[in-house]
């Protein structure tokens, strides 16, 4: 199932149901998200604070789901998982046209958050076993880019919904959401199971996972993109209309900016970067989220309001780079460096770092907001400094972060 060495670029021809099925999945993910507190306090009786408590404590329920799915990748291969997964999220988006209660929405909620962690906890099993040696950025490249163009006309879907505002269309949006997993849980039925032959040898498990030296930094790199990939869609918008007090369009000015370059340079980035050396650019990558920060501080100074969303989205586009030169290459060298019998597992912890850092950056970054501008953003800089710093040292001990983008 490999892709040849020699193509420019990676083939969506032999994999377009998988691709396919990722679209669906970021399409449905990008007109929910936004609109998820605004329909359950537009269909239920709830409060907002109790609408986000439960929320949150799905997201905290479904924490241990990654971790304990790798076990099952490795075993069983990540295929059925991801159908299951997609099942699960059909029936939390199902179950969301009948909730009432705090306790309901805990409980739908905890199979779409558990069957997302699920979701990504086999995506890079996936891609790994589909892409050749040597593709594999670019295989990350496409999908990121693929997934940011779902999440940009599920955003423009979602602009319309709220605008319309009725319960009609919040429930046709969370009914046709259901309907879009069930559907890619009959692409998936195409995508060839990625079980490792080698299963029978992968001894020490969880135990061996814990005790790789060399792998732990590269998961604590992974925890420091991440609190940076949630910096954007949480703390910018609040900072920007709340603080700076800017138009509140520049707040979709941003979302739409960031998307739209992830969606359409990604790929192109990514095949620019043929011969870099993959821990340099991860370091290039922090480079220019800390530039991005320093610019979003430095836009509290302007005096002229044209001036200050100048260079909050001069800010962002900085940030995005950042994000483009270290999305595809941290997933490649996570694959990359966990062994074929264990790969579930390592990737398991590796995207735990992502689902930790989703729940603990909301409260983290509203308290250092509260702080202060220079709070926040000039924590995120030493966030930025820590991860170049653990990429430079993944670059001396891990043999794929050493090796150049595209060798095989």
């Amino acid at each position: 199932m490999a892709i040849s060495h020699s193509a420019v670029r990676p083939s969506m021809a032999r994999h377009g149901r998988f691709v396919a099925a990722i679209v669906i999945d970021s399409i449905g993910t990008g007109v929910f998200i936004p609109v998820s507190m605004l329909y359950f306090l537009a269909t239920t009786s709830l409060t907002l604070v109790q609408v986000g408590a439960a929320l949150t404590t799905a997201g905290l329920l479904a924490l241990p789901a990654g971790p304990l799915i790798g076990g099952l990748v490795d075993r069983y291969g990540a295929k059925p998982l991801l159908q299951a997964a997609n099942l699960a999220q059909a029936l939390g988006f199902a179950g969301y046209l009948v909730v009432g209660q705090t306790w309901q929405i805990v409980i739908f909620a905890w199979l779409n958050s558990a069957g997302r962690a699920v979701f990504f906890g086999c995506y890079g099993v996936t891609v790994t076993a589909l892409a050749a040696p040597g593709q594999r950025e670019r295989w990350f490249g496409l999908l990121g880019s693929v997934r940011n163009l779902g999440y940009a006309l599920g955003g423009l879907l979602s602009a319309v919904a709220v605008s319309i505002g009725t319960h009609g269309v919040y429930a046709a949006i969370v009914a046709i959401n259901a309907m879009s997993y069930v559907a890619a849980f009959a692409l998936m039925r195409a995508v060839p199971n990625t079980r490792p032959e080698a299963v029978r040898h992968a001894a020490g498990g969880w135990r061996r996972v814990f005790r790789d030296r060399r792998y732990l930094p590269l998961v604590g790199h992974q925890l420091c993109f991440a609190v940076s990939l949630f910096a954007l869609n949480i703390a910018l918008p609040v900072y920007a209309v709340d603080v700076l007090e800017l138009p509140g369009w520049t707040a979709g000015a941003v979302f739409t900016l960031n998307t739209l370059m992830v969606g359409l340079g990604q790929g192109v980035v990514v095949g620019r970067l043929r011969g870099r050396v993959r821990s340099r650019v991860l370091v290039a990558g922090h480079a220019c989220f800390a530039a991005g920060y320093l610019l979003f501080l430095a836009a509290g100074r302007a005096t002229v309001l044209a001036l200050a969303v100048a260079v909050v989205l001069l800010g962002a586009s900085s940030y995005t780079l950042g994000e483009i030169l270290g999305g595809p290459i941290a997933s490649t060298i996570a694959a990359e460096s966990a062994p074929d019998a264990l790969r579930g597992r390592y990737l398991a912890l590796n995207q735990l770092a992502v689902t930790f850092a989703g729940t603990i950056t909301p409260m983290a970054f509203s308290g250092l907001l509260s702080t202060g501008a220079a709070a926040i953003w000039l924590t995120l800089v030493c966030v930025s400094v820590l991860g170049a710093t653990l990429a430079t040292v993944i670059g001396r001990t891990v043999p794929a972060a050493r090796s150049r983008i595209g060798d095989v």
